[in-house]
């Protein structure tokens, strides 16, 4: 499919300001980890996007057959000085079950993987102890892929700011999203 014919053309990506960093973390649905990173200060922007998959420029659609290879990523932009990447992870191992393949709560297939896409060897590093550290959290072995940062497809710009605009009319949010928030003690 062409971008011509797709049902509504992707959002568009803020910039990345001076001296800030991005990661891109898949931990399920995106609606659920752009909620979550949307209330952490020192995040300057969050992008829920498609990443690590073989077909270019997918749709939702596409992804959510299970056939394109890509996750459900967040594309989180944060400030470093005020949010160092070793938090950004340890909420990201606090938000999903990283010891789930292909799967968070009722959503199932490679889409929905854990998987932490980094930008350069110090972020792999970083994520690579950070997940030594979580490891003590679980009872059986983290899955989470750590994986070098490929082509960012940002989704459509109806999966954007999903949850602050949907919250009371969706009830997944009500159900999943809002739950997850009050857990981390995060604003809902």
């Amino acid at each position: 499919m062409n971008t011509a014919q797709k049902p509504q053309s992707p959002a568009t990506v803020p910039a990345a300001p001076a001296g800030a960093e991005i990661i891109d973390l898949a931990a399920g649905c995106f609606w659920c980890t752009e909620a979550v990173y949307q209330q952490i200060p020192g995040v300057l922007s969050v992008t829920s996007g498609y990443m690590g998959g073989a077909t270019v420029d997918p749709t939702y659609e596409q992804v959510c057959e299970g056939n394109t290879g890509h996750a459900e990523i967040t594309r989180v932009v944060f400030d470093p000085k005020k949010v160092p990447l070793e938090q950004i992870l340890e909420t990201f191992w606090k938000m999903h079950d990283p010891t789930t393949p292909n799967r968070q709560g009722n959503d199932v297939g490679t889409q929905y993987r854990s998987a932490i896409f980094y930008a350069d060897d110090q972020q792999r590093t970083i994520a690579e102890l950070s997940k030594q550290a979580a490891a003590k959290n679980f009872r059986v072995p983290i899955v989470t892929e750590i994986v070098p940062a490929a082509t960012f497809y940002p989704a459509e710009n109806y999966h954007q700011d999903y949850y602050n605009l949907n919250k009371s009319r969706n009830s997944y949010c009500a159900y999943v999203i809002t739950p997850k928030l009050d857990k981390l003690g995060l604003q809902s």
